[in-house]
């Protein structure tokens, strides 16, 4: 494992990954877990219900790897996280990720983070941590994956489950 490799890439994302904070992120970045005051916006429910989802982007981290372009990948993981829990009435809160290679490229690693970046922003969320992890032996030259985890909340009966969606119904 490249320590410095993996210190230049969070000094290349925490500024970034900051910007996406709300106030109820009592957590900077680096630490092993974060902390997100759930108060202020518990408060606009009478009966809150969490949701969370965990999603990939599969194959696509080749596409970005033959185009040499990352950020998209970031975006995507995002997009379908956040898609996965508004199709259940969700109001998306907080977003984790997960980063896998077969070496710490921080350059690529930033280019990835931007995309989660750009998209939280987009939607409202806080990217409140995540891990990289370093697998020289475990991925092939030059390959990634990526998993996020989305967090969420519902009012209990505004939970959307699709039992009682008729044709005619508007989003």
């Amino acid at each position: 494992v490249d320590i410095d490799a993996g210190n230049e890439a969070v000094n290349r994302i925490k500024d970034s990954v900051n910007s996406t904070f709300t106030s109820s992120v009592l957590t900077g970045l680096g630490g092993f877990g974060s902390l997100y005051d759930l108060k202020p916006i518990l408060e606009n429910y009478n009966n809150p219900v969490m949701v969370q989802s965990i999603d990939g982007v599969g194959t696509k981290t080749i596409v970005a790897r033959k185009l040499g372009k990352f950020d998209t990948i970031g975006i995507d993981l995002l997009s379908a996280a956040v898609n996965d829990i508004l199709v259940l009435g969700a109001r998306p809160l907080t977003f984790l990720n997960y980063i896998a290679n077969d070496r710490l490229k921080p350059v690529i690693i930033e280019e990835i983070v931007s995309g989660m970046v750009k998209a939280c922003k987009d939607i409202g969320v806080s990217l409140v941590g995540g891990e990289t992890a370093e697998m020289p032996d475990t991925y092939l030259p030059g390959e990634h994956d990526l998993v996020g985890v989305i967090t969420g909340v519902v009012e209990k009966d505004k939970i959307i489950t699709g039992e009682t969606i008729q044709p005619g119904d508007v989003v």
